[in-house]
């Protein structure tokens, strides 16, 4: 006997074999003929960069930490054009400040099965990866030296508003001035801010490096290199 397909009964099938996709991923997505990972630890580059990483603590979206430490990485084309931005700060009295950088994959994928709706434009799909993944995606801001405080700016960091967007014409002149400055200087040095987080700076070269689920324990182990 011949059976009967009902095509909306089909792609409604298909939607949530896709939907359900994410969720039951579990390892990054694999590409080819990418560079091998060189995480740095930002802090060794520069012991005066201001760490506040929210995911180590419950201070962030989630509500809990994530992290299991509070470190930060980048891959080091990236974590040394950062550290020019911070030597000119510094000339001000200023510093950076990081949030967050190098995220292991499944932190992103954990992100994604915690938020929803159109809230899902502020975090990455694990199915294609983050640039976080790839070490080449940096959360910041600026600080002021002599008092370890904050510049201000439009909104908070994570903030899921229209706050949030580099472009926003609200605020006062001051907090979109600080905003301003610290976009021109990162684009200054081969970042790209996020059109939707005025914190978040992917560095052009983001391409090149693969999707990591790399443990920071591992991320900060000595470089062995290979003999030839």
């Amino acid at each position: 006997m011949r059976r009967k397909y009902f095509p909306g009964f089909a792609v409604a099938a298909l939607c949530f074999i896709l939907f359900s996709y994410a969720s039951a991923q579990i390892g990054p997505p694999k590409e080819d003929n990418k560079r091998e990972a060189d995480l740095i630890e930002l802090k060794k580059l520069d012991k005066t960069i201001k760490l506040d990483i929210r995911y180590a603590t419950a201070n962030n979206f989630v509500g809990r930490a994530v992290y299991p430490e509070a470190r930060a990485f980048l891959q080091r084309p990236a974590a040394e054009a950062l550290v020019h931005v911070h030597k000119l700060l510094k000339k001000e009295g200023l510093g950076i400040v990081i949030f967050d950088g190098y995220r292991p994959w499944a932190i992103t994928k954990l992100f994604w099965e915690i938020v929803s709706g159109d809230k899902r434009k502020y975090v990455a799909d694990p199915t294609k990866g983050s640039k976080h993944n790839r070490g080449c995606a940096v959360d910041m801001s600026i600080y002021d030296l002599k008092t370890g405080k904050l510049v201000p700016m439009p909104s908070d960091f994570d903030e899921f508003t229209d706050r949030a967007a580099p472009d926003y014409k609200g605020g006062t002149d001051d907090e979109r001035a600080n905003r301003d400055k610290l976009r021109r200087m990162m684009e200054a040095e081969g970042f790209t801010v996020n059109v939707n987080e005025w914190w978040h700076f992917d560095y052009n070269d983001w391409e090149q490096y693969a999707i990591y689920d790399i443990s920071f324990a591992d991320a900060a182990k000595p470089k062995v290199k290979s003999k030839k």
